[in-house]
């Protein structure tokens, strides 16, 4: 089954704990074996205990692709060297932003950035992704970008308030389809209940039977 339902801590909010690509997945230290199982099985990918800022927020302040890690600023050296000893590519990235997981969507060919970066950083974000096509823009109208969508290399799902054409525009872009959804029982900011790879994905465990069917189909899995 690639999509399942989780909570973290008794909590739906899963994306807001979890960072994941298709290699692992980055989780708050202690949560419960069955959930960490289930994360693996699902999203098909080695399974991390983490902190970051000595937090269990990873989802927020983590962002990246396959190729790389971005970590904010207020990351402790530990924690960084931690997860660079366990193999992973590591970046520290020095921008006024912090909840670098709210600010940066990306996938393996695109990504989009809160438009309030310097272009300094926007640079740099470039090519550690290894990616040129990049851009500074809102999505239906909030600037934090990374929390209104989640995007992988096979689909994508979005604000349920863009319009048809900037609908069309997101596809284009990140070459993959793209459609509106809510996530646990009526909820837009999507990144907030949802954690998907290519290979599958999980909601919050309100998220209901018509939403569930919509992110299925947009994200391309099953």
């Amino acid at each position: 089954m690639p999509l399942d339902k989780l909570k973290i801590f008794g909590n739906p909010n899963i994306g807001v704990y979890i960072f994941v690509n298709n290699k692992i997945a980055l989780v708050p230290q202690g949560i419960e074996l069955s959930a960490k199982r289930k994360i693996g099985d699902i999203l098909n990918v080695e399974v991390i205990e983490a902190r970051v800022a000595g937090t269990f927020l990873l989802g927020v302040l983590i962002a990246g692709n396959d190729r790389v890690l971005l970590v904010p600023r207020i990351a402790r050296d530990e924690e960084v060297e931690y997860l660079k000893s366990i193999g992973l590519n590591v970046h520290v990235v020095h921008t006024t932003f912090t909840a670098l997981g709210n600010v940066i969507l990306a996938n393996s060919k695109a990504a989009i950035l809160h438009p309030e970066l310097e272009k300094s950083e926007v640079k740099e974000l470039s090519d550690l992704l290894g990616i040129r096509k990049l851009i500074q823009a809102p999505i239906a109208g909030i600037p934090t970008v990374g929390s209104v969508a989640v995007i992988t290399d096979k689909g994508g799902v979005v604000h349920p308030d863009v319009s048809d054409e900037e609908l069309r525009k997101l596809s284009e872009f990140f070459e993959v389809p793209v459609d509106i959804g809510t996530v646990n029982f009526g909820v837009a900011f999507i990144r907030t209940g949802l954690v998907a790879n290519n290979y599958g994905a999980l909601v919050g465990e309100k998220t209901t039977g018509p939403e569930i069917l919509r992110i299925t189909k947009a994200l391309n899995i099953g």
